[in-house]
């Protein structure tokens, strides 16, 4: 994958960790992807947003396993999206994450009980990776959209089934900004 300058933004707005993974790359679907998980202080802030702050911070190992597992998700996703067949690669390799996953630890956290936070970055991902695969496997299955816009197709959680944008005020407006221009196009009056 060739990738672009890097983007500051991480996307947190697909409606759940995986993903959001998912869209740490901007731009999947084109010739000019952007990599939004660029280092460790990235993926610290990206699971941090998740409730997966681990006990040991990220290195640059955990960032190239979480880029690994992204795209180990996207063709999955990708299949069930299209109703097409699951790739089988794919799906062998989501193990190596699996692997990792522990059994949550109960604590309290503000009065409430609480998953303890995972002791490494590797078990993280693990824990991501899991509810990618209870995600694509089960009912949440049936609420998974990719966003209409041809150059953008980032997969997302939409539960309620209204949305057609990942983001209104983002792909949305682009939509929308393209379509009236090219109605004033085809009326021959300036946009």
């Amino acid at each position: 994958m060739v990738v672009v300058a890097a983007s500051p933004d991480l996307r947190l707005d697909a409606g759940t960790s995986w993903l959001d993974l998912l869209a740490s790359v901007g731009n999947a679907y084109t010739a000019d992807p952007v990599e939004r998980l660029t280092g460790p202080e990235p993926m610290q802030r990206w699971l941090a947003h998740h409730g997966l702050t681990p006990e040991r911070a990220p290195t640059d190992a955990d960032v190239a396993s979480a880029r690994a597992l992204r795209e180990t998700l996207r063709p999955l996703v990708i299949a069930v999206l299209d109703g097409e067949p699951v790739p089988a690669e794919p799906l062998r390799a989501l193990r190596r994450w699996l692997d990792a996953d522990t059994s949550l630890r109960p604590v309290e956290r503000n009065g409430r009980p609480a998953p303890a936070a995972p002791p490494t970055p590797e078990v993280a991902l693990a824990r991501v990776a899991r509810q990618a695969l209870e995600h694509l496997g089960g009912p949440e299955a049936e609420h998974l959209h990719a966003c209409a816009a041809d150059d953008c197709r980032m997969a997302f959680l939409d539960p309620a089934g209204r949305r057609r944008w990942c983001a209104p005020d983002r792909c949305g407006v682009r939509a929308r900004v393209r379509a009236h221009r090219a109605r004033t196009r085809e009326r021959g009056t300036p946009a």
